[in-house]
């Protein structure tokens, strides 16, 4: 199956609706307010909440160099098809764990929840994710099947999955997709704890955005969920009209409710900070990147 390039789109301020977006406005607006709108803050300087906004996790780095090694086995693959040589592949991913840790601070370390945070103790996590990928199924599957259809492969694709969801923009980031006996494969790595609602409804989205850009019907999409963690699992994803036509209200719907904390909608311009309430749920503050801004960075 050849598939068309992906489509572009003019640049425009208006904001777009993804699922990572509308999670952090319903968990807390004022973190969102900190995470999109930092530079009409008028306390803090925007250099400052962008020093925040960059600090991660010890969960947070696991999952980026997890996805990024993953990503390198597989634009490896379009180059070479030899099987892959775990020795050097895990040295390859321990030099990068070195390098994402060493140029990076951790919100734990700069909360003074821990005195630090190793790179051998993020490593001994990503080696352990990394063993239940390269011993999956699905990668013999990659091996056996997929590579037919390599030149046609999506891996993480440039840009942030801009699409049109009901006119509205969306942005929806597939993380690998694959052309393969007729269909369109949809792979979602997970490294975090299983929610088969809130990952459905990503799955869903990266969906209409394969059927936006290459004009397939969605009846020739398999999404499924990947877990890594703690060991391997993966739940395929039946979509439906009916879960299509759902999804599209939701977006217009969440896209509106955000609208409204905008004095400008076309250049995406929001009202003052006071509108974006704190939230009053204790565990979204506890692992906030903001706490200090709210007067909360107790431990």
């Amino acid at each position: 199956m050849k598939l068309p390039k992906i489509k572009k789109f003019p640049f425009t301020d208006i904001l777009g609706w993804s699922v990572s977006r509308f999670d952090t406005f319903s968990n807390c607006q004022r973190q969102y307010f900190y995470n999109y709108y930092p530079r009409y803050d008028r306390e803090n300087p925007a250099e400052k909440i962008q020093k925040l906004k960059a600090l991660t996790s010890y969960a947070l780095e696991v999952g980026n160099i997890v996805h990024d090694s993953i990503r390198d086995i597989l634009l490896r693959l379009k180059k070479s098809s030899k099987p892959i040589s775990k020795p050097n592949f895990m040295k390859y991913v321990r030099n990068m764990t070195e390098k994402y840790c060493n140029t990076k601070t951790f919100c734990e370390v700069y909360y003074k929840q821990k005195d630090t945070i190793t790179v051998d103790e993020v490593f001994l996590q990503v080696e352990k994710i990394l063993e239940n990928f390269l011993g999956s199924d699905r990668l013999k599957w990659i091996f056996e099947t997929a590579l037919k259809e390599k030149d046609n492969w999506i891996v993480e694709p440039e840009g942030f999955g801009e699409t049109r969801i009901n006119e509205y923009k969306a942005y929806c980031k597939v993380d690998f997709l694959i052309p393969a006996d007729d269909k369109i494969y949809i792979l979602d790595w997970k490294t975090g704890k299983q929610d088969l609602k809130k990952h459905t409804k990503q799955l869903v989205g990266y969906s209409l955005w394969a059927s936006y850009h290459f004009g397939v019907a969605s009846s020739s999409i398999i999404p499924t969920v990947v877990y890594l963690n703690p060991g391997y699992f993966e739940q395929e994803i039946t979509i439906t009209d009916d879960m299509l036509s759902d999804f599209q209200k939701q977006v217009e719907e969440e896209t509106k409710v955000m609208y409204d904390y905008l004095k400008n909608i076309e250049h995406n311009v929001p009202k003052e900070k006071d509108c974006f309430a704190k939230t009053d749920k204790e565990i979204f503050c506890k692992y906030c990147n903001f706490r200090e801004l709210c007067g909360n960075d107790a431990n």
